[in-house]
């Protein structure tokens, strides 16, 4: 059984340096930064037990209550867990936990492929998710998450104009991945990651609409830049309005070219002026 070395590990210090959000987390959650940093860099796997509650407090330089706060909520992620007889363990990966909500998705993938108006569901429940996870990374991104989603954006924009909708549409959805990624809320990302296929799927319905116009297409390249840039610069309630901004004119637009649609469609079974 692996454990965590006396020396003490400083991720906070370590991540702080780029974030100038993070002055305005809980301590509970630079306690748990601390925490997944810990268990990340010593490689702990699940099983494995962290050391007693008062040697890690003082190893990280905490107290006792605020500790057992981020316990307490990385427990609630599904990252550790308390067992019978004392001591806290590193729990099972998430991805083992990700198969009770990816599974049950699936047989469902040809309603929502087939019926135009599912695209509508789906971007209700992302206006939901997405505000929160990008509130949620905003506060809690560490430089590799910032990296990702810097990359995620750039592959994006790159895969624009190559005439691949599957691949813009992957690439898209990277994206948005990687700052629910970044948000390290096992239940957000559980969610989101099981209706990926849902949201590429949607992306897709929605790019061969709206990004084969450049009247269209810059403003959501603005807002892609601005979901990243409030991410990046740890302000979440701007990550949040960038996020539900982006959505809202999405929905928005797809509504108004599907009543265009609908206008032309009757139009043309008007009579001819000249029957």
């Amino acid at each position: 059984m692996r454990g965590i070395p006396a020396t003490g590990i400083d991720p906070i210090a370590r991540h702080a340096g780029d974030n100038g959000g993070m002055k305005n987390e809980r301590l509970s959650d630079k306690v748990a930064a601390q925490l997944r940093g810990l268990i990340r860099e010593q490689s702990l796997q699940p099983g494995d037990r962290l050391p007693a509650e008062r040697p890690l407090a003082v190893q990280l330089g905490v107290s006792r209550t605020a500790l057992r706060e981020a316990i307490a909520q990385l427990a609630s992620q599904g990252l550790l867990s308390a067992r019978v007889g004392g001591g806290t363990y590193v729990s099972e990966p998430a991805a083992r936990a990700r198969q009770t909500i990816d599974e049950p998705l699936m047989p469902y993938l040809p309603l929502f492929q087939g019926d135009p108006e599912y695209r509508f569901d789906v971007l209700e429940i992302r206006h939901a998710l997405e505000g929160a996870t990008a509130w949620h990374a905003a506060l809690r991104a560490t430089d590799e998450d910032r990296a990702k989603i810097r990359q995620a954006f750039d592959t994006m924009m790159a895969a624009h104009g190559k005439d691949d909708p599957a691949g813009e549409a992957q690439a898209d959805a990277a994206f948005h991945l990687a700052i629910a990624e970044a948000s390290h809320n096992l239940v957000l990302l559980q969610v989101m990651r099981g209706l990926f296929e849902l949201l590429q799927t949607n992306i897709s319905q929605s790019r061969e609409k709206l990004y084969t116009s450049a009247r269209t297409f810059e403003p959501l390249s603005i807002q892609h830049r601005e979901m990243m840039d409030g991410v990046l610069s740890g302000d979440p309630e701007r990550a949040r309005a960038a996020a539900h901004a982006h959505l809202e004119f999405v929905h928005t637009s797809l509504r108004t070219l599907d009543d265009n649609e609908a206008r032309r469609a009757r139009a043309s079974r008007l009579p001819s002026s000249h029957g």
